[in-house]
């Protein structure tokens, strides 16, 4: 219980840092020019591609404080959904023994009934061949009844087994109810604190790729939907990729730094940019 108060409270802290991240992030993307009407150069193209990087990082993080709460809420809720389908199973199961041993307490009154008309019988046998007819009935008759016996019995065992794992899994149910509703509420508590930012950034974002060209939009979210982290847009750092930090050569450096074709990492696929596009020093 204190380890899940501790999780809460660790995801609570990440959400309100996140706040603070978000604000600092987008006074960056704020400062960038809104560029001119008219053809957009490639410079321009580079800085709104990285505007928009910045946008989607920031969504990326809020997902993150989420962590992995929205997969252990859905894992609760197919767990209690199948608990649910295994106690209705056992209660048919159940039923269907009942059944079982009424039919066989039928058998045995009905088997009790011909012992006792074959014994009433046999005072009024006319010879051995019907004796040992009759005899051989009321011998019949009682080992139906030991059966029937031995079946209630078993059946009334397996019904008692059967009760027994009811309740356990009741006991498993009402464990994992708790814990569900917990779980939401963490969940809903950080979703009601990240929902109207993430909204924000969500549209504002779609504005912006509305000012990119279509095939540079697509291809940019091709590169970061196979880059791990994310990023499809970087910037040079101690003279390597941002992304993979591989070395970059330096004339391609040079080439990056006058801003004049987009350029992609020979190892990664990551769309390089300068630092000073990026606004850092």
């Amino acid at each position: 219980m204190a380890k899940k108060e501790q999780s809460a409270e660790s995801r609570k802290t990440d959400t309100r840092a996140a706040n603070k991240e978000t604000s600092v992030v987008q006074q960056g993307v704020n400062s960038f020019d809104k560029g001119e009407s008219g053809e957009v150069s490639v410079e321009q193209k580079l800085a709104n591609l990285y505007k928009l990087q910045l946008m989607l990082s920031e969504i990326d993080k809020i997902k993150t404080l989420r962590g992995e709460l929205p997969f252990e809420v859905q894992d609760l809720e197919d767990e209690v959904a199948g608990l649910q389908t295994r106690i209705h199973n056992f209660q048919l199961d159940i039923k269907d023994l009942d059944t079982a041993i009424g039919q066989q307490r039928i058998k045995i009154t009905d088997a009790n009934t011909l012992t006792t008309k074959y014994q009433e019988q046999l005072d009024n046998v006319r010879n051995n061949r019907e004796f040992e007819n009759l005899s051989k009935e009321i011998e019949y008759q009682g080992l139906e009844v030991e059966l029937a016996e031995k079946r209630i019995r078993e059946f009334t065992s397996e019904s008692k087994v059967l009760a027994e794992e009811i309740q356990k899994c009741k006991k498993m149910y009402e464990e994992r109810q708790a814990d569900l509703k917990s779980k939401k509420e963490e969940l809903d508590e950080i979703i009601s604190e990240t929902k109207i930012q993430e909204e924000q950034m969500r549209e504002k974002a779609k504005q912006l790729e509305t000012s990119i060209e279509p095939r540079l939009l697509a291809a940019f979210k091709r590169i970061r939907k196979s880059a791990r982290n994310g990023l499809g847009v970087v910037y040079i750092q101690r003279d390597a990729c941002g992304g993979c930090f591989n070395k970059i050569p330096p004339q391609r450096q040079l080439d990056i730094k006058l801003r004049k074709k987009i350029i992609v990492c020979e190892h990664c696929g990551r769309i390089i940019i300068d630092p000073a596009l990026a606004g850092v020093e």
